[in-house]
């Protein structure tokens, strides 16, 4: 036979007897297979321990003037990218050691004629060992350490994350498409569920309660043209009104942040806190009150109620201009209309402890004002407020509803009926509806 054809020379394979020899030669490689199983255990660490810290810890550790503290708050700002760049330093070491036993197997096997079984207990004794001491035990010692174990693994975390940036990017994009797929195909599905779980909830639940709850699983659909209040009922100031022409206003609107606006609502220039007043009051008309207004917050008409929520978090305002595609202004959102979506209108001791915008006749019927947004009208009405999305078109209020239904400017006394209600126009003039009265269709009537 041919000495080229073996695996290794004859002269570097030893004899079956010489196991010093053996154990001279692959030595290092079992030394590289321990610290590489080291590693692992290290990543597996890290990765329980960054994952499991609390909004408190992570809190205390960006207020935190402690190095290894702030790595830890600026390596969770993208925790994708972390986890993404951890998982695969981890299958990287992993697959590392499958290899490296793998080489070192067929080799031994090769010089000593090992059999099937040998192969197998090898097999099996790595898997017990990635798995016991590479993932499990790591894991539920970080898990129960987890701020000293992230202290003392940032930086390893941190190499992770820089060497293995463009793999770890490239796995959250493609992460993010199959969220959004998957997001696009079962959300809807799930928010039905959602709302019949809450139609099935036990007789315990108040009525209070129920809407609560349908309000919350409603909440992550709704944008904010559903929810801000109109430009027709924005109560703003212009910029070039006296201090006491300002006063004046601000008296009769009884709001405390009011836009301020240049020429013309589509203009505003930012947002006026009463409280930045209060030093002021005394001055006279001499006073440049415009010096005080605060940058305005504005958002497109479809940004979704949900994220607004978070921008008003994390910006720490309480109020946002609602604009067009072209810029101008469609109206105006606050914090508590936001809130209102869940918990049902909010008075304090300044509203008007009668309801604004509609008034209920008997049970089956309410008469609105035309301006009232949809949302109001399903909420009064007891509806999904998914009911008149098929025709409500780009319009916010009843008003702009019956004009699509109608495919007209409608006159008092026009009437038409959808979804199991008839709306009847009590008041119109030749530019907007003005009051309607909205029945509930009896069934004893369709059925005769």
């Amino acid at each position: 036979m041919d000495p080229s054809s073996d695996p290794l020379p004859r002269q570097v394979l030893p004899a079956a007897d010489g196991w010093g020899t053996y154990f001279d030669l692959y030595a290092p490689y079992a030394g590289l297979i321990l610290l590489l199983l080291l590693l692992a255990g290290l990543v597996s660490a890290s990765e329980a321990a960054f994952f499991s810290l609390s909004p408190d810890d992570r809190t205390r550790c960006r207020n935190s003037i402690q190095p290894g503290d702030q790595r830890i708050a600026m390596l969770l700002d993208r925790p994708k990218r972390l986890l993404a760049s951890l998982v695969i330093f981890n299958n990287l070491l992993n697959i590392a050691i499958v290899v490296i036993v793998t080489y070192l197997t067929w080799e031994f096997s090769q010089a000593y004629h090992a059999s099937g079984w040998v192969l197998s207990g090898v097999t099996l004794t790595t898997t017990l060992a990635i798995v016991l001491f590479g993932e499990i035990v790591p894991k539920v010692y970080a898990s129960q350490n987890n701020m000293t174990v992230a202290r003392r693994t940032a930086p390893l975390a941190q190499i992770g994350l820089a060497v293995l940036r463009p793999l770890a990017m490239l796995l959250v994009n493609l992460s993010n498409q199959v969220d959004k797929r998957v997001e696009r195909r079962g959300y809807k599905l799930s928010v039905e569920e959602l709302s019949q779980a809450v139609e099935l909830t036990g007789t315990d639940a108040t009525t209070e309660e129920k809407e609560i709850l349908k309000g919350i699983v409603n909440f992550s659909n709704l944008t904010a043209r559903q929810v801000m209040r109109a430009r027709l009922d924005i109560s703003a100031v212009a910029d070039d009104l006296t201090f006491s022409e300002l006063m004046t206003q601000i008296n009769a609107s009884g709001y405390s942040r009011v836009p301020v606006y240049k020429e013309s609502l589509d203009q505003i220039d930012g947002i006026l806190y009463i409280k930045d007043l209060l030093p002021h009051i005394h001055e006279d008309d001499s006073f440049r009150w415009q010096s005080l207004v605060r940058p305005a917050f504005f958002i497109p008409e479809n940004k979704k109620v949900d994220d607004l929520l978070q921008d008003f978090q994390k910006r720490r305002v309480h109020i946002a201009i609602v604009v067009d595609e072209y810029g101008g202004t469609r109206g105006l959102v606050t914090l508590e209309d936001i809130i209102e979506e869940i918990f049902g209108d909010i008075n304090d001791e300044f509203d008007d402890e009668t309801p604004v915008g509609y008034h209920r006749e008997d049970e089956r019927t309410v008469v609105f004002e035309g301006k009232v947004p949809i949302t109001d009208v399903c909420r009064v009405l007891n509806v999904d407020a998914t009911t008149f999305e098929s025709v409500q078109g780009d319009s916010e209020s009843l008003g702009g509803l019956l004009l699509e239904l109608f495919s007209r400017l409608p006159k008092p006394g026009d009437q038409t009926t959808y979804a199991g209600y008839t709306f009847y126009v009590l008041s119109a003039d030749d530019k907007r509806i003005n009051e309607v009265r909205v029945t509930k269709d009896d069934p004893a009537d369709n059925k005769a």
